[in-house]
């Protein structure tokens, strides 16, 4: 009986070693992936439902867009410069009108009242300058005769004195008729300063009743006349040429003083009014440049007055055509405007999307060279427009980034996608 022979074992890689290396690399992977994932919370998305754009560096073009409405380059208001019942409504809105045409026709009894009394005192105050001047010329008369009548005496005294005088020196008459005749001489003489200077004294007080009766007078001519002027702005009319807008009077109806009752569009020219953002307040001033687009066509807009005024966080500006403007342009008309706010610059930029409502601006999440998976990433963003963000710190061009809403991401630092 031959001896038994010893099997020597094969030596080598066998199947068993395979599986014992997989499992310690798989083991080793998923240790690597719990070490090297403590801390970051992670959740898984689908690819299709969010929107993943590249980073750009190019011009970033400063400007907003907006929308405004087309408005006369000017609106003149019509106000009730006299109050009254409405008689007459001889235009209609919308109808073009001419400088001086009758829009409303008014009516006011207290105005003619005020006119019947006005004429009537102005009558009575021109009958009594006129019996002013009559008594005036009278007592001028009377004046000179009276000058005349003393003249006279003296002329007869003076005669009589010098006589009596000669006959005195010659002892012809007494004493006492020469000094008789002396006295009524002197007298008369006496008398006739007294008439001259109440003939100047009369002369003059009468020239300042006449001043101040005329005086008088033109002052009253002048209210007639203002009320007559009253009387003409109960006729409405255009103060200038252009379109009839509203009209808020209806036959019969009452209007007070200074009531806003319609208005005129002046159609000359168009501006287009618009109203943008309180953030932009600073940067908006006059002179700024701006486009609208019309049927394939660009027209220039210029920038004509900013309102300071700010209501529900927006302020008014006003632009008008620095060059063409459209065909049968129309007020009210809407247009979308794009109001230029600086020169062109380069800059990194991002698309505008639903991310910047989640994080303010403040971080975003930024995809993996491998597509695989996105990590959140600080950001700083600087201005908009409305197509980009401008990043100012954060992100490098050709870096992909989710640009859709994170709403649904919460507070996860990182996104896997699948």
């Amino acid at each position: 009986m031959g001896m038994d022979r010893k099997i020597e074992k094969k030596k080598g890689i066998r199947l068993k070693h395979i599986i014992y290396a997989v499992a310690g690399l798989v083991l080793g992977f998923f240790t690597y992936k719990m070490i090297a994932g403590a801390g970051i919370s992670t959740l898984r998305v689908e690819r299709d439902k969010i929107t993943i754009e590249e980073v750009q560096y190019d011009d970033f073009d400063d400007f907003i867009r907006t929308n405004g409405s087309v408005a006369p380059i000017s609106i003149i208001y019509l106000d009730a410069e006299e109050g009254g019942r409405v008689k007459e409504r001889r235009i209609e809105e919308g109808a073009m009108v001419k400088k001086g045409d009758v829009i409303l026709v008014l009516e006011n009894r207290g105005l003619y009242e005020n006119i019947m009394n006005s004429e009537s005192n102005l009558a009575q105050k021109q009958n009594m300058l006129r019996q002013t001047r009559i008594n005036f010329e009278t007592q001028q008369i009377q004046s000179r005769r009276n000058l005349l009548d003393s003249n006279y005496e003296i002329i007869k005294k003076k005669r009589h004195y010098d006589q009596q005088k000669s006959l005195y020196a010659d002892e012809l008459v007494s004493q006492e008729s020469y000094l008789q005749a002396k006295e009524d001489y002197e007298y008369a003489v006496q008398v006739l300063e007294i008439n001259k200077q109440k003939a100047e004294n009369d002369s003059m007080i009468r020239a300042s009743e006449m001043i101040q009766l005329e005086l008088d007078l033109d002052k009253m001519q002048l209210t007639l006349d203002l009320i007559y002027e009253r009387l003409d702005d109960l006729h409405v009319k255009a103060p200038v040429d252009g379109q009839l807008g509203m009209l808020d009077a209806e036959i019969g109806q009452n209007i007070g003083k200074g009531v806003r009752i319609g208005q005129i569009n002046v159609l000359t020219d168009y501006k287009v009014e618009a109203f943008i953002d309180e953030h932009y307040i600073d940067r908006v001033r006059r002179d700024l440049f701006a486009t609208i687009e019309r049927q394939g066509q660009l027209y220039d807009l210029t920038v004509k007055k900013v309102y300071p005024e700010v209501r529900n966080s927006q302020f008014r500006i006003d632009l008008v055509f620095s060059g063409e403007r459209p065909d049968n342009i129309r007020t009210g008309q809407t247009y979308y405007i794009n109001l230029q706010l600086g020169q062109p610059q380069k800059s990194t930029l991002v698309n505008l999307g639903g991310f910047f409502n989640s994080t303010g601006g403040q971080w975003i999440y930024v995809v993996d060279p491998s597509g695989d998976f996105a990590t959140k990433r600080n950001i700083r963003i600087g201005r908009k427009n409305p197509k980009y963000y401008e990043v100012l710190e954060g992100l490098e061009p050709g870096e992909r980034v989710i640009t859709s809403g994170y709403e649904l991401f919460g507070e996860n630092d990182r996104l896997v996608m699948r």
